[in-house]
């Protein structure tokens, strides 16, 4: 009797569904692949600094056993081992870190040298974000990979309520035209695509080189001078910046008529990670300014 119990007990058992945790973890990437792991991650590897401040945002910092070159956010991360940056990585560096998932960045990193680690067997875990809820669900993969979902999934929700707010409370700001410059020479700005962009849509702004193809696209003095931008907005640090400093002389842009030539924290719109409400709330603020001076 006792041995029949045991076997009709086993049955059940064999019968009942398998719990959600005992799955193995499994995510979407950027190349619309899915990539599944036996376990979560214990050792990861990552090759863009904001791959890196995603990592550290989904609870994973302590798994993380090397970085690209210009992680520094995080102030722990700044301490890891770098293994290359998005023009050279070095392969037997990452190998030799015997990661279990490696995360890579669409817009930085070579498609051909990561092939390479995945041939060895190593999940590649591709990252793209471009737009908020592509931040919030990069922290909430990269949480589910390594362990933390929960984790993941609370700071992504609070993150996104975040720029809730900030949408709600500039809905009814009035249009302000704006230029965003990232480079000099060639002239470079950025398209509705890009983050920053929709970042600047998000404060009440409307970007007035939106409209082009390219995700970064070169445009000459004259487009500028053509689209006449209310302000002028650039990254970096301090209050004077060359790049604003050149753009004096044209008077008769309404941005430098107007006193409205800014300067916005580096990271904090450049890299795509939790940070950036606090970017969007500065430039909220800017633009506020700039409206102000009008």
């Amino acid at each position: 009797m006792i041995q029949t119990g045991l076997v009709l007990l086993l049955a059940f058992c064999a019968l009942m569904p398998v719990p959600a945790s005992a799955q193995p973890p499994c995510a979407t990437d950027a190349l619309d692949r899915e990539v599944c792991l036996q376990t979560p991650a214990t050792r990861v590897v990552s090759l863009s600094p904001g791959a890196t401040e995603l990592l550290f945002s989904a609870g994973a910092g302590d798994q993380v056993v090397a970085v690209s070159a210009w992680s520094d956010f995080p102030a722990e991360a700044a301490a890891l081992p770098q293994v290359g940056d998005s023009n050279r990585l070095d392969l037997e560096a990452i190998v030799s870190r015997a990661p279990e998932l490696v995360v890579a960045w669409v817009d930085g990193n070579s498609r051909s040298q990561l092939e390479r680690i995945a041939e060895l067997g190593i999940p590649v875990f591709w990252l793209a974000p471009r737009t908020f809820r592509d931040i919030a669900r990069a922290v909430e993969d990269l949480a589910v990979l390594t362990g933390q979902p929960a984790v993941g999934k609370a700071r992504a929700e609070a993150f996104l309520e975040e720029i809730a707010t900030l949408e709600s409370r500039y809905a009814d700001a009035s249009p302000l035209r704006v230029f965003y410059q990232i480079w000099d020479q060639p002239l470079m700005t950025i398209n509705r695509e890009e983050l920053i962009s929709k970042a600047i849509g998000l404060c009440g702004g409307v970007n007035v080189f939106g409209h082009l193809p390219r995700l970064v696209p070169r445009i000459s003095t004259e487009a500028v001078l053509a689209a006449n931008p209310e302000a002028i907005v650039t990254a970096g640090q301090g209050g004077k910046n060359r790049w604003l400093q050149d753009w004096r002389q044209f008077p008769e842009l309404t941005a430098v008529a107007a006193g409205n030539l800014f300067v916005e924290p580096p990271d904090l719109l450049a890299r795509p990670t939790l940070r950036m409400v606090d970017g969007a709330r500065h430039l909220c603020q800017t633009l506020e300014q700039a409206r102000a001076n009008l």
